[in-house]
């Protein structure tokens, strides 16, 4: 595909481009080249001091996709916009632990855990809900080009013994599985729920040979088996709905046909995301701590790789694959072309296998998490769920 032509214009002491060519009408193209130098009287070294700020140089108004390499466009449909799909305003329904069950064309994911728009904390607990995707097609098709539209979710009634759902993949065995950060004393878990009604609860896993937990946040099946691996930062803690923390910050592994349950890797401020390529020799773990108190702006919001050892499958020569601009690396997908996805400060950013950012799903605040489904990629933002029409396709995160 031909590098797309730009034309420069001036603004906030930065040079901003304007799309032609190639670019779909919902992206914006941003040369790497235009920004390269700033000067030192450039105001974005004030802005972008909060790294919860994005790097917005075109000016251009949010939703949209910037394109920061050609190379990008492969992944994006021809006519790629970014549109709302479900929203809530003031509630924070669509968080984390996105699962798709293509048989069903059903997308779950759960509510905020422990922020301030979630409802939940030390006393109350999180929900998780689904929304059929076949509604949302039929509503845009109705709709038109590039419109807006807002189907309803539906909420599943639980067990008690599921506590603020942060993580989930599969389907596993034909179910969802997630993992839990668990609530006040409460402990955090492994749990499958059955996707269809009643929604009937298996938990497989709650403590670490008789010691909870800290908060686990997210989890992957392990390509070709039924091997759990998870990560388990501090989370509940600092956002004060569960006790202080008694384990390190870890990832862990877990199998559950013989109950064995290790450490594969540590020395992480706050392991978050986790995602294997499709051959299982390399995984990807966020490290989250930028998040994290004093000098919380020096931390990691990094994106590590790892070597997945073929006999132990414990993690070694960890190496930075990525580290994101603006906010932390949350959740974490891949797409069948090797490209990495991962919810950051002002959206999703996209890096292709060699750790280069070629794109970014623009929405101007924080995102946790993504996934994609026949409909495209969905993205989950709080109080908003979005659906970017593109060409890539995620990799078989399941196991039968």
């Amino acid at each position: 595909m031909l590098r797309p032509t730009i034309v420069t214009t001036a603004l906030l002491g930065v040079v901003t481009l304007a799309i032609a060519a190639d670019v779909p009408p919902g992206a914006t193209y941003v040369d790497p080249l235009a920004y390269d130098v700033l000067g030192p009287n450039s105001t974005w070294y004030a802005i972008r001091n909060d790294s919860t700020v994005g790097f917005n140089p075109t000016n251009t108004t949010t939703p949209y996709i910037q394109v920061f390499d050609p190379s990008f466009l492969s992944i994006l449909a021809p006519n790629a916009t970014i549109r709302s799909i479900s929203s809530n305003p003031g509630f924070a329904f669509a968080h984390e632990a996105p699962i798709y069950d293509a048989s069903n064309n059903l997308l779950f994911f759960s509510s905020n855990d422990g922020g301030p728009l979630g409802y939940n904390g030390w006393y109350n607990n999180s929900v998780v809900s689904f929304i059929y995707m076949t509604e949302v097609d039929d509503a845009i098709e109705a709709a038109g080009p590039g419109e807006n539209v807002n189907v309803q979710i539906t909420t599943l009634e639980l067990a008690d013994t599921v506590q603020m759902v942060n993580g989930g993949t599969g389907l596993y065995k034909g179910n969802l599985l997630f993992v839990t950060s668990g609530r006040a004393l409460l402990p955090p878990s492994i749990v499958l729920v059955n996707p269809n009604p009643p929604f009937n609860t298996t938990v497989l896993l709650d403590n670490f040979l008789g010691r909870q937990f800290n908060s686990l946040n997210d989890v992957k099946i392990l390509p070709g088996t039924d091997i759990i691996f998870f990560t388990d930062p501090t989370n509940g803690w600092g956002h004060d709905f569960r006790p202080e923390p008694m384990l390190p910050c870890q990832v862990y592994r877990f199998d559950p046909s013989t109950g064995q349950v290790r450490v594969v890797a540590d020395q992480l401020y706050q392991p978050n995301g986790i995602a294997f390529t499709p051959d299982g020799r390399t995984v990807f773990v966020t490290d989250t701590a930028i998040s994290s108190g004093f000098l919380g702006q020096t931390f990691p919001a990094t994106i590590y790789a790892y070597d997945v050892d073929p006999i132990t499958q414990s993690f070694k020569n960890r190496r930075v694959f990525a580290y994101s601009d603006s906010g932390i690396p949350d959740g974490i997908q891949l797409d069948t072309m090797g490209n990495v996805y991962s919810g950051c400060g002002e959206g999703t950013h996209v890096w292709n296998p060699e750790g280069t950012l070629i794109g970014k799903f623009f929405l101007n605040s924080t995102t946790a998490e993504m996934m994609f489904t026949k409909s495209g990629l969905v993205i989950l933002d709080e109080e908003t769920v979005y659906l970017v029409d593109v060409l890539a396709e995620g990799i078989q995160l399941g196991t039968v």
